[in-house]
């Protein structure tokens, strides 16, 4: 196996073992919900995880906010895609990604920007390019898997007997 097939197994693998913690914190507090997970994985920090909406600038649509007794979590007002961002910047929290000040996410905000994160591709980019696109692949994979965890758990009946279920076989 090549040195980048092995990264990215690896980095997988880091993101399905954090979304599989989630969904165990999740089932322990029997939420079902996206903003009940949220606050589970508060709860389990120890450390509050607040939502607020705000006009955020042109391309940004969500952002993480670190405070020295909490998080914040931002959504743009009038997101296509509100729980799948809430899921995304969730996913910084949960990986303790340092971010960046907001003027320059904004600044960065462009076509090339847009197009990697819908990139099959982005993994690869994220390993040649370094710490910030890895943590922006990081995200965005967690919101995905998560979401889907979510989707199907809360399809197939109570949401927290599913989770166990699906423990329980591995």
């Amino acid at each position: 196996m090549t040195k980048s097939r092995t990264q990215n197994a690896r980095a997988y693998r880091r993101v399905a073992a954090a979304v599989d913690a989630v969904c165990a914190v999740a089932a322990d507090a029997d939420a079902t919900t996206l903003e009940e997970v949220v606050d589970a994985v508060a709860a389990e920090r120890g450390r509050p995880i607040e939502i607020a909406d705000a006009d955020l600038g042109p391309g940004v649509c969500g952002q993480r906010r670190y405070y020295p007794t909490k998080d914040i979590i931002v959504l743009a007002s009038a997101l296509p895609s509100r729980d799948h961002t809430l899921a995304h910047e969730l996913g910084h929290i949960v990986f303790d990604h340092e971010g960046a000040p907001a003027p320059e996410v904004t600044l960065e905000v462009s076509d090339e920007l847009i197009a990697y994160m819908l990139s099959q591709r982005a993994h690869q980019t994220a390993l040649e390019d370094g710490e910030d696109d890895q943590a922006e692949w990081e995200a965005e994979t967690f919101a995905a898997m998560l979401m889907t965890r979510l989707r199907v758990f809360n399809s197939r009946g109570a949401g927290v007997s599913v989770l166990r279920f699906d423990e329980a076989l591995g």
